[in-house]
């Protein structure tokens, strides 16, 4: 009796992950999700290497990462800038941020939706986007793809590609022209960060660089601060 009893629950656990496997390999998210992660993971070996060949400047790229993942990009990009990156290097480390981001959030969320896949450590920061993919959502709707474009592209606080890939999908969106709208509004509002992150360096080290430096640094701070005020309201009042 023993043995026909533990049977079922076998073969339930090994078709749950057939299941699963099945879906990475044959839906369009868990083909995204894939994408995602070995993106992350040529990053990590990326960084990894740096930190042997140059740690000081693998410090300084792992400084950018962490600001650009926790605050947004504004944040990463001016924190590079006050360090004296250049322009190639900030870009590049913020485009890949964002999109590992997106093809990983994105799908996370997707199949946590259809209740196919359940993190409970994910379960408030996915309520917590929805809660605002759903605020804009009437906004967006009115103007389909070029209105989600822009909302991505708009330079404020949870009106980034995370929060865009969701409204994507709760509009109906297919999967790749969402992914492509999304990241192409990222891109697009990456290097207009840029553009005028470069415009305010070089006015301001007319007088003096460590000026320019200070000025870098006191956004990024103006931008963090930012950050941490909106995203607590309830302990701010």
């Amino acid at each position: 009796m023993e043995e026909k009893t533990g049977q079922p629950g076998g073969t339930s656990n090994s078709q749950k992950r057939n299941q699963w496997k099945q879906t990475l390999l044959t839906s369009s998210e868990g083909r995204v999700l894939l994408i995602g992660v070995a993106l992350a993971f040529a990053y990590t070996a990326w960084l990894a290497v740096k930190l042997l060949v140059s740690p000081d400047e693998s410090q300084v790229l792992i400084g950018i990462t962490a600001t650009g993942i926790t605050f947004g990009r504004a944040a990463g990009m001016a924190f590079g800038y006050s360090l004296g990156m250049g322009h190639s290097t900030v870009i590049s480390i913020c485009i890949v941020i964002e999109t590992v981001q997106v093809l990983v959030f994105y799908p996370l969320f997707v199949f946590s939706w259809r209740h196919l896949l359940i993190l409970k450590w994910l379960k408030r920061i996915m309520e917590r986007t929805h809660q605002a993919a759903e605020r804009h959502k009437e906004k967006i709707q009115k103007y389909g793809v070029i209105g989600l474009f822009a909302f991505v592209w708009f330079p404020f606080w949870m009106t980034g590609p995370v929060v865009g890939s969701v409204i994507g999908f709760l509009l109906g969106l297919p999967v790749w022209l969402n992914m492509t709208v999304v990241l192409a509004g990222t891109y697009a509002a990456i290097f207009c960060w840029a553009l005028f992150l470069r415009q305010l360096h070089q006015q301001v080290a007319s007088y003096s660089p460590y000026a320019a430096m200070t000025l870098m640094a006191l956004l990024a701070v103006i931008i963090i601060a930012g950050h941490l005020l909106l995203s607590h309201p309830r302990r701010n009042k």
